[in-house]
């Protein structure tokens, strides 16, 4: 899966991972960081292998497969400091994921459909289409419900076809319960991550209503002072669509290496090719995201320059 990992990048890998222990393979779920504590619950995570923590039992464990399958990544560096491992690798490699622009020549074979609402709905597709469905079970079904829900923005977005209802009422004709899995992922933070949400709102957040855009920057020293751990800025920038007449919200983060950027937009405004030409990033047409080596106060800066030039895309 890619570097750390949200819900549907754990959920599509932990649900796969079931299934081929079910069929009696012998497999290892790797993740190329940490991950964020609300994802901890998953059945199966404590067997989940941290590249950076373990690099040399990873190596090994990617060195020694037959098969390594790519999940919710197109492109081998979203892996981090495992694309050089992965690349040497002497097996076949299958990519299933839903992000555009993939690159083809690193994998054997893969599934690559940008419109799906998640990896793990394409996972659900190939455990269905591979003759052996019955093996679905309610491990599985937490795991891919997962990323069903938090890449749908709890079935909000417009990749929620009806598809995903199906998928849903059969994982619930299976047993799955549902509100468990919410109550993990949503209501699972301590007080300092609402504080610190408050805090962002409140003090580091523009409305550019000239171009119909929101953008929000977050230093250093709130990350210090709120304490803020991998997951916590999660969902931070979906806030700022719910301002009336906003097709377009920024957030940037200053971390230790580099400055991290999430896109989102509505209707017609593409993200993925925004983030692409500008930020070294992309991904979905209305979800993306991007990296600057610019300190904070310069990419803010370049982004106010840049999004001038959208100016009609954005009316």
């Amino acid at each position: 899966m890619h570097q750390k990992p949200d819900g549907d990048a754990m959920g599509s890998a932990l649900g796969l991972y079931h299934f081929l222990k079910a069929l009696g393979h012998e497999a290892t779920v790797i993740s190329p960081t940490n991950w964020a504590s609300f994802l901890n619950w998953m059945p199966g995570v404590d067997k989940v292998v941290d590249f950076e923590q373990q690099p040399h039992a990873s190596s090994d464990l990617v060195n020694a497969a037959e098969v390594i399958f790519c999940l919710d990544f197109n492109v081998l560096h979203r892996t981090k400091h495992m694309e050089q491992v992965l690349t040497k690798a002497d097996c076949t490699k299958v990519l299933i994921d839903h992000h555009q622009q993939p690159q083809k020549e690193a994998f054997n074979y893969g599934a690559s459909d940008t419109s799906k609402s998640s990896t793990c709905e394409m996972v659900y597709d190939f455990i269905m289409a591979s003759g052996y469905a019955d093996m679905l079970n309610v491990d599985m079904a937490e795991c891919l419900y997962t990323g069903l829900m938090t890449d749908t923005g709890s079935f909000r977005f417009p990749a929620t076809k009806a598809s995903v209802h199906r998928m849903a009422a059969h994982l619930k004709d299976l047993g799955l319960n549902h509100t468990k899995v919410h109550d993990y992922i949503y209501d699972s933070f301590l007080e300092n991550r609402l504080r610190f949400i408050g805090h962002a709102l409140l003090n580091r957040m523009e409305v550019l209503y000239e171009y119909n855009t929101s953008l929000m920057y977050i230093t250093k020293a709130d990350l210090q002072k709120f304490d803020i751990k991998t997951g916590d800025t999660e969902g931070l920038v979906n806030y700022l669509l719910t301002i009336q007449g906003i097709k377009l919200g920024a957030i940037v983060i200053d971390r230790d290496e580099e400055r991290k950027w999430s896109f989102r937009s509505k209707g017609d405004f593409d993200v993925n090719t925004f983030a692409r030409e500008h930020f070294e990033g992309g991904g979905h047409k209305n979800a993306a995201g991007g990296r600057s080596s610019d300190n904070l106060e310069t990419t803010v800066k370049r982004f106010k320059e840049i999004i001038k030039n959208y100016h009609n895309q954005l009316q």
